[in-house]
């Protein structure tokens, strides 16, 4: 790929994410924050409670909510015991002091106050634990990523970055940390792709000065950003997936236009830097025989040489 196609396409790619940005949440966004919306946030406690009882749960509810998403516990599943918080409002005493002056809000501190007076057993269920109708999630990349990976993996570890699976890290699907990138295992091909390309772009762009001179926001825009534009580029199938994350992380059109530059210098290099090398040029035809004029003998045989082998990138799993 030359550096004026890398350019165009990059160009091309940026401006399609401008535009589905400034056209608002897309329906499947929507339809995965309502039902995140759904599910609580716990305390550290009750985070403790479901650890010991069920250590591999993602995502826990109460039977109501799972009924409300279309899925139903199933048959002979153990609830996992945590501690509601029991909310109640007193009512002002009688023998209360009342405020001397009486004051513009004065109405509203007669009213009664909400007061956590104890806790409560409660039950909920991993989604494991149920059964029914899948749950909205966001759009996958897909699409032949043949070569490009492999690729994209060996430029890795040409900067000096250590590539490593987990499965530890879900939900996430991968996490940098200065000269180490972890990725979820078990991905689709397409999608750890996108999501190598993704913690890249942040070991290229905030582990520097820079990472001081913006915000979690900003930076998940333009990783985001980046990998979008190299698989677009690349003529993966990213749907809506790219601008649900940047909005996901409140992100917008004029934030990202704001790091426009900076957003297609990375994309460039990403792209020449996975660029299929250039073939060697084939030997040409062998001439007709020539019967060659008598030679002295020698002891040492002629020197052939070997086949140089490229560098590969070994991904560590743990």
């Amino acid at each position: 790929m030359k550096a004026e196609e890398i350019k165009n396409k990059t160009n091309e790619a940026v401006a399609y994410l401008v535009e589905a940005l400034q056209s608002g949440q897309s329906e499947v966004l929507s339809e995965y924050l309502t039902a995140m919306a759904r599910f609580h946030n716990y305390s550290f406690g009750n985070i403790m409670l479901i650890a010991r009882q069920r250590p591999t749960a993602t995502r826990v509810a109460g039977i109501r909510t799972w009924n409300s998403l279309g899925r139903f516990v199933k048959r002979g599943e153990k609830g996992i015991l945590i501690l509601a918080p029991m909310v109640g409002r007193r009512a002002q005493r009688r023998d209360e002091i009342a405020t001397e002056i009486e004051t513009a809000n004065a109405a509203e501190e007669r009213k009664s106050i909400q007061e956590l007076y104890g806790f409560r057993a409660v039950y909920v269920f991993d989604v494991e634990q149920t059964e029914g109708k899948e749950l909205p999630s966001l759009t996958d990349v897909r699409g032949d990523v043949a070569g490009f990976r492999e690729r994209l993996i060996e430029y890795v570890g040409s900067q000096g970055i250590k590539l490593s699976y987990s499965e530890k890290i879900a939900p996430a699907k991968g996490l940098s940390s200065g000269k180490r990138i972890t990725l979820l295992t078990g991905m689709q091909p397409a999608e750890e792709f996108s999501t190598l390309v993704h913690e890249l772009a942040h070991e290229m762009l905030h582990r520097s000065e820079r990472r001081t001179l913006t915000t979690k926001q900003v930076r998940e825009t333009e990783a985001e950003a980046v990998a979008f534009v190299v698989c677009q580029s690349l003529g993966l199938e990213t749907g809506s997936a790219s601008a649900d994350y940047i909005q996901l992380w409140n992100g917008d059109a004029k934030l990202l236009q704001e790091s426009l530059e900076v957003v297609q210098r990375t994309a460039a290099v990403i792209l020449g830097g996975i660029a299929p090398k250039p073939q060697e040029t084939e030997p040409s035809q062998e001439p007709e025989a020539v019967t060659p004029e008598p030679q002295p003998q020698t002891d040492s045989a002629p020197y052939m040489p070997q086949p140089a082998m490229a560098e590969a990138v070994e991904a560590v799993r743990f």
